[in-house]
């Protein structure tokens, strides 16, 4: 959050992984024709799916009603969270993070109260923007979670995000969509006028 408080994945698929894994086995070793057996070895499997997804689903509905009760705007991050799970160490904990299922939530609940939620559009640097000065960084692989600009401040990567975020969300509902925090290079220009400098002769 732009708070600064952070919401840890609670991970709920891998609490109960080994006791599904378990259930899973089992119900592969039942023939196709074994009635009973099988039908008691899929509802167990049945139940433990069932006991995650209640679990994950507790804890969206607290997270978004806390939200939406505290905040009078609430911006979020347009992810391509199809083409995120596609990297093989984060796509299980992305799943089970259900990032989709928190936004419907969000805006539904955000509609009932009253609220407005803003969805920043996914190519804004929000990682790589100094929340500070605004200067730009050229890159930030996933691995870095700090940083210090050259301005001399040093951000945490998820909280930096967080308030450019928020800045860029508040911009758009003030002035309209597509506007957008001004960037600037870190020698203090604004990155309007670098470009207009490089186009004169």
């Amino acid at each position: 959050l732009s708070s600064g408080e952070k919401i840890a994945n609670p991970r709920h698929e891998r609490k109960d992984r080994a006791r599904l894994a378990r259930a899973q086995r089992e119900l592969s070793r039942k023939a196709e024709g074994d009635g009973a057996n099988r039908y008691k070895a899929r509802l167990k499997v049945a139940k433990i799916h069932a006991r995650i997804a209640d679990r994950r689903r507790d804890h969206l509905h607290k997270l978004t009603t806390r939200l939406v009760c505290d905040n009078q705007t609430l911006v979020i991050e347009d992810l391509t969270v199809r083409n995120m799970v596609k990297n093989r160490c984060l796509a299980r904990a992305i799943s089970d993070a259900a990032w989709s299922r928190f936004r419907s939530l969000l805006e539904y609940k955000a509609a009932w109260y009253g609220r407005e939620v803003i969805a920043v559009d996914r190519f804004f640097p929000s990682s790589r923007l100094c929340s500070a000065c605004g200067a730009l960084a050229e890159s930030m692989p996933l691995g870095v979670r700090t940083w210090t600009c050259a301005c001399g401040a040093t951000h945490d990567r998820d909280a930096n995000a967080a308030k450019n975020l928020l800045a860029a969300g508040l911009a758009v509902s003030v002035c309209g969509a597509g506007v957008r925090p001004q960037r600037r290079t870190p020698d203090g220009q604004s990155a309007t006028k670098q470009k207009t400098s490089q186009r004169e002769p």
